[in-house]
């Protein structure tokens, strides 16, 4: 009979058995405060240190991770103001009312318990890496009277320790030992190319160099060529590395220096910041054919574009395609050099001379229209220092007539285009 008794009770602990509070892994207890009570510890102000950048954290920002619950718990010490207490049906238990003397009803207690949730302190800080985490910046090198020096310092890149910087908000909240700076953990990226090591890097001697001439270009398309341009002076390409055109130039819009002029687009020629680009694109695309460079994407234009003479040999680019790209297959790094020397652009790439020879064969061509449409052909030829190939590419070329792609009947704009923004869209008005 006694072992049918304890099992009844086991039974009824099993089912009305309510656990009190737990605070649960994805929280931070705070302790028995109120939020607002919380909130008023702390500074109006917080900022978080990021490697020497700083970055605000506002009261605000805090009380949205805050989670406020209200409990009763049993306080032998504790004199109940509470007129109709209920205790048991409060907690909802059966055992409760089997197993808790009436006596303690006058000592219960009514509790504010703050918790933090991590995942709302994640979201801050994952919002916060966007604004704090920096690429490194590898030094930038310019070639003077044949030998090369830097005109732009390497930077170590910046990331949060997102996992870290939890723990370390969690303990700054739990503490409550507030001061107005929280130091979060990082680490420090180290740029490839540093001022340290470009004795190391092998470039000595002239291995390449392409030109195109942009005569005739209106005001916009030329500014346009200058900004572009620059972006590429000074850049390093790793031995092997593919290089991208696309992803070296950047974002194409106002805040990043263009103006609006011609360019190519789908079936017709229209205005669009950024317009000149392919100036550059081609350029480099001849001086990586002239170093005997592997081309790994190139396009050619829609139609014949008088600036790209002589035809056969431009490459156009499209964020994000099309793209130009091509390997560095040299024993060194290759540095770019831009200029522009009257209406004439010219890309240098400098690296080591390992003996190759290029030879190129035409461009040739294989047929032209009265409506302008056109095709060419030219060959890369790429010798090793014992004269063996290594390299023969036919490039082809296939030109639509440009009676395809009409240009507006006056360039000036009356409409803002879908994909223009608000800035931009002023912009335009106001250059016009």
């Amino acid at each position: 009979m006694k072992l049918l008794e304890y099992s009844i009770f086991l039974l009824l602990l099993f089912l009305f058995w309510i656990p009190p509070v737990v605070i649960r892994a994805e929280s931070v207890a705070l302790g028995n405060f109120s939020e607002s009570d919380f909130l008023n510890q702390l500074p109006p102000k917080i900022v978080t240190d990021i490697n020497g950048s700083d970055y605000d954290l506002s009261r605000l920002e805090i009380s949205g991770w805050l989670k406020e619950k209200t409990d009763l718990i049993h306080d032998p010490e504790y004199s109940s103001e509470i007129e109709t207490i209920n205790f048991c049906s409060y907690k909802k238990s059966l055992l409760c009312r089997l197993t808790f003397p009436y006596k303690n009803e006058g000592h219960i207690q009514k509790k504010s318990l703050l918790t933090a949730s991590d995942d709302s302190i994640k979201k801050f800080l994952k919002d916060l890496s966007r604004l704090a985490n920096r690429d490194p910046e590898n030094a930038k090198l310019t070639m003077e009277n044949g030998k090369i020096s830097i005109f732009s310092l390497s930077r170590a890149g910046t990331k949060l320790d997102e996992e870290r910087s939890l723990e370390t908000v969690k303990y700054y909240l739990a503490k409550r030992n507030f001061s107005d700076t929280l130091n979060l953990p990082f680490s420090e990226i180290k740029p490839e190319i540093t001022t340290e090591n470009i004795d190391n890097m092998g470039i000595t001697s002239l291995i390449g160099e392409g030109r195109s001439n942009f005569r005739g270009s209106p005001k916009n398309r030329i500014y346009n060529i200058n900004v572009a341009s620059d972006r590429f002076n000074g850049i390093l390409i790793k031995p092997k590395e593919e290089f991208s055109f696309v992803k070296v130039l950047g974002e194409v819009d106002t805040d990043h220096g263009y103006l609006p002029e011609l360019v190519i687009k789908k079936d017709k020629t229209e205005p669009e910041f950024g317009g000149g680009i392919c100036q550059v694109s081609t350029t480099a695309f001849r001086a990586a054919i002239n170093s005997g460079l592997e081309i790994t994407a190139r396009r050619n234009h829609a139609y014949p574009v008088s600036y790209y003479n002589p035809q056969g040999m431009d490459a156009t680019v499209y964020i994000p395609r099309p793209d130009l790209r091509f390997i560095n297959n040299t024993p060194g790094y290759i540095l770019i050099q831009t200029k522009i020397s009257g209406t004439e652009l010219v890309f240098d790439f400098y690296g080591t001379d390992d003996g190759r020879k290029i030879n190129i064969i035409g461009p040739k061509v294989l047929e032209k229209n009265p409506d302008g449409s056109m095709k060419t052909v030219f060959t890369q030829q790429v010798f090793d220092k014992d004269g063996r190939m290594t390299i023969e590419d036919i490039f082809n070329s296939a030109y639509d007539s440009p009676d395809k792609y009409p240009h507006p009947t006056d360039d000036t704009l009356t409409k803002k285009p879908k994909d223009w923004s608000e800035k931009e869209w002023e912009i335009y008005q106001k250059a016009h």
